[in-house]
């Protein structure tokens, strides 16, 4: 750090995005993107759009707003686009948390959770999950704080049910809750249904994983209106123009295409459920993932030898070298044919180990 940093700088711990090396081709599983190009009419209304690039975007995102509050059931002021989900994760960290709310999440789950208390110097609690990696709702009941629960899981795959969510937002009825459902659309069951019912709930989701708009970040928030005022409030005190102008029109296209959407998620789960069978085949467990990415332990081999085998024959994997992860490789689901040959090179390592 240099001389001029604040001390608060001089202890975070960044957050470290999966690599993206440019040594030579790799087939790229590591980042959980979408093995799909976003939807044509998605690049068409980016690219009109990119026509008037010298003018500022509206700041109040407002045919967005409206058009995706119907798709979700809800009222233009109940919704929050944002810069990827993460603006909108930080922002609740802002509105949310302060010395008198601290902030709660799980040991195990997006490695942000953690960077945004810390940036935002707010102390915070993570609570472990069970043995198998999942989360126990009683354990979040009464915290007087701002839980944070990423559903599914990352880096399980694992999703609570909505039954469970709504025990805790039961239980908390003098603090927000925030539902981060980055993964949703590949078989969990989003909580924004009950969002007219509990006003502390907030919803996160985001259009880089279904929707194949990572590199166009967008994302949004969805809950009590009153939720999204204060975060607006965060918003215009930061960064009024977050949605710039191809991005907001890229969202107004993928979602009048949720035809194309829905496809590409059930060709992903199709993909996921050969990849684990075939995973099964060559002695790895899985956890139950109902994402866009496997979470895998191979019972011989160690996760960050099979990882560091993987990327030095072209494939790409995320490998966490933490306490009770090490052994796991996260594994993005990609086209068919990058299955495919992930399955063949791993099955190559483990010949040539005699496993």
């Amino acid at each position: 750090m240099s001389k001029f940093s604040g001390k608060r700088l001089s202890s975070l711990v960044a957050y470290t995005p999966g690599e993206q090396p440019k040594d030579k081709k790799y087939i790229k599983l590591n980042t959980n993107e979408s093995p799909f190009s976003p939807s044509k009419k998605a690049k068409k209304e980016a690219a009109l759009a990119a026509k008037r690039l010298e003018l500022y975007p509206d700041p109040e995102c407002r045919e967005l707003h409206a058009r995706l509050a119907e798709c979700c059931g809800l009222d233009a002021s109940e919704v929050l686009v944002t810069n990827g989900s993460d603006e909108i994760l930080n922002f609740a960290f802002m509105a949310f948390c302060d010395d008198e709310t601290p902030a709660v999440f799980p040991d195990i789950t997006y490695g942000f959770y953690p960077v945004f208390a810390d940036v935002n110097g707010i102390k915070y609690e993570e609570i472990p999950l069970l043995p198998d990696f999942t989360i126990r709702a009683s354990d979040y009941f009464g915290k007087k704080a701002t839980i944070f629960i990423a559903n599914p899981n990352a880096p399980t795959g694992i999703a609570l049910p909505l039954s469970d969510i709504e025990e805790i937002l039961k239980n908390n009825p003098d603090n927000v809750v925030v539902i981060d459902e980055a993964y949703v659309d590949f078989g969990g069951e989003s909580a924004i249904s009950l969002i007219p019912k509990y006003k502390n709930l907030l919803v996160t989701q985001t259009f880089s994983k279904s929707r194949s708009m990572a590199g166009a970040r967008l994302g949004f928030g969805a809950g009590d209106r009153e939720l999204i005022a204060d975060l607006n409030t965060i918003k215009y005190s930061t960064n009024p123009y977050n949605i710039n102008r191809m991005t907001m029109a890229a969202g107004l296209g993928v979602l009048s295409d949720e035809e194309y959407t829905k496809k590409n998620c059930k060709t992903v789960c199709e993909v996921r459920e050969f990849t684990e069978k075939e995973l099964s085949k060559l002695g790895f467990e899985t956890t139950e993932s109902v994402t866009n990415f496997i979470f895998a332990r191979h019972n011989s081999a160690g996760g960050k030898m099979l990882y560091e085998e993987l990327r030095r024959r072209g494939i790409l994997v995320r490998h966490f070298d933490k306490p009770r992860l090490s052994e796991y490789l996260r594994i993005t689901v990609g086209a068919r044919r990058d299955m495919e040959a992930l399955i063949k090179t791993i099955s190559d390592i483990l010949k040539e180990m005699n496993v």
